[in-house]
């Protein structure tokens, strides 16, 4: 499957993206290409490709400053929350393409200018030919049970004051299952077993794949990882401080939606 860049007669309904935040009209629904004719009057627009396997248009805009008021904007987020599984799928989809065609300038073996794939969704070398295709980074993220209780974390590097699931980046080499280990470990001192696959999300923040465990306590004492970690704690899953929103897979590990 291949992008075109610059589609100019979508039939599909249109991902608007600024940043971390979408652009939607005033009923919560993805923009149509007659909408984005109205939309460029006053945005700037720097990137749009389509994918026709995937019905999929994507736009990235400049900023969202001088939004006409027939629009409004709503985080990638929140959308998420809002929507089901196979629109948030087409969104996600759509903001990984737009970051990772941003990321993805020159070619890494000779340092070339990449231009698009005609046959694939993939940057290629016009000089040593090397195809680069959207990259996907795969973490882990999971909740420990321990008898009624689990155990959640506030990271140290989030801006918001939410306790979440412990997760992380697989390392070369690892199975998810090992990374599971390893990452609640490391950031906490525990020590777990019984490690259960529960399902996974398209997480395009910018190209993270999350797949999503459970884990029961197997022993050690709290001893959080300063430099990634807050605070840790077993809390009563009916009796949670703030946690992530619905929409992501923290969520649905936390309130047993697997």
């Amino acid at each position: 499957m291949a992008i075109i860049v610059n589609p100019t007669h979508s039939q599909f309904p249109v991902v608007v993206m600024c940043d971390r935040n979408m652009v939607v009209t005033q009923n919560d629904t993805l923009l149509s290409l007659k909408d984005i004719e109205t939309l460029q009057q006053y945005c700037e627009i720097i990137d749009r490709i389509e994918e026709k396997e995937f019905s999929i248009c994507a736009i990235e805009i400049a900023d969202t400053t001088s939004l006409p008021d027939t629009f409004k904007i709503k985080t990638i987020r929140q959308f998420f929350a809002e929507n089901d599984e196979q629109t948030t799928l087409l969104v996600s989809r759509a903001k990984a393409l737009i970051n990772w065609r941003k990321n993805t300038r020159f070619c890494s073996i000779c340092g070339s200018k990449l231009k698009n794939s005609l046959q694939f969704t993939a940057m290629e070398c016009p000089n040593c030919k090397k195809i680069h295709f959207p990259r996907i980074e795969p973490c882990i993220i999971v909740l420990v049970n321990k008898g009624d209780k689990i155990l959640l974390a506030r990271h140290t590097q989030r801006n918001q004051d939410i306790y979440a699931c412990l997760a992380g980046f697989m390392e070369a080499g690892e199975t998810a299952e090992h990374a599971v280990a390893r990452e609640i470990f490391e950031e906490t001192g525990i020590q777990v077993k019984n490690i259960q696959y529960r399902g996974s999300q398209s997480w395009p923040f910018p190209s993270q794949l999350m797949l999503g465990f459970t884990a029961e306590y197997k022993s050690g004492e709290i001893r959080t990882q300063a430099e990634e970690i807050s605070d840790a704690q077993w809390f009563d899953r009916d009796n949670c401080p703030a946690t992530p929103q619905p929409g992501s897979i923290a969520y649905r590990l936390i309130h047993q939606e697997y």
